[in-house]
């Protein structure tokens, strides 16, 4: 499973590096160092964390501003497989972005929950990137 360092967290959740430090030193993110005693995230950790924080509104700071329109880097927070079309949630953020893709997609990208990922929308449509 992918880990992710504050930093990176803190991309993906929209906030400061030192607001990510400060969530987790408060404990409302669980971390554990690696062998060079960095702080690291598990992915499906940082996942539950990004919906519980959209879910309460509880990020400190405003929207991040882009030239890039339509691009929504965020965190794999659930994948559910059919026989042939797969259902890939994003929280980027704010914002919860759903896509309707094939099963062999998903399987080819490699998606799966905690991993980082980019949705990208065009008209009704949400494509996948993986980073």
């Amino acid at each position: 499973m992918q880990s992710y360092t504050i930093g990176q967290a803190a991309r993906l959740l929209g906030v400061s590096p030192d607001t990510a430090r400060r969530w987790a030193d408060a404990g409302r993110m669980a971390t554990h160092r690696d062998d060079s005693g960095r702080r690291l995230i598990d992915g499906r950790d940082l996942a539950a964390f990004s919906v519980e924080l959209a879910r309460s509104g509880g990020g400190e700071e405003g929207p991040s501003y882009t030239s890039v329109r339509n691009a929504f880097a965020g965190i794999v927070t659930a994948v559910k497989l059919g026989d042939v079309a797969a259902q890939v949630e994003i929280q980027a953020g704010p914002h919860r972005l759903v896509s309707l893709l094939t099963r062999e997609a998903v399987e080819e990208l490699g998606l799966e929950v905690g991993m980082e990922a980019t949705a990208r929308v065009k008209s009704t449509n949400v494509h996948i990137d993986r980073a």
